[in-house]
């Protein structure tokens, strides 16, 4: 039975994060479509958009501009639409309350 791609949304303003993010998945060898927006707002928009097919996962940077990755965490998880999408958080932060 094929259940189709992997949707997986990166939400990072990092250009050479996207890029390495984009050769990791294509290791893998996992039938993915990965889309990719640049801060938090973007993320909203795109999540918000009512004809775009709901994500699998979004990996979401934890510090972005215009809305960061907690702010948009809280919106997500209040929203009853986005219930069945998984969230990894990830930052390159050594601060401990990001910790």
């Amino acid at each position: 039975m094929n259940q189709g791609p992997l949707r997986i949304l990166l939400a990072d303003d990092d250009d050479d994060d996207q890029l390495f993010f984009n050769d990791a998945i294509e290791e893998v060898k996992v039938n993915t479509k990965v889309a990719i927006v640049n801060n938090g707002v973007e993320l909203m928009d795109y999540l918000n958009q009512s004809d775009v097919e709901l994500q699998n996962l979004i990996f979401l940077d934890l510090n972005m501009p215009r809305k960061g990755g907690i702010e948009c965490l809280k919106e997500i998880k209040s929203n009853k639409k986005f219930k069945y999408i998984s969230i990894a958080i990830y930052s390159t932060s050594s601060s401990q309350n990001d910790i």
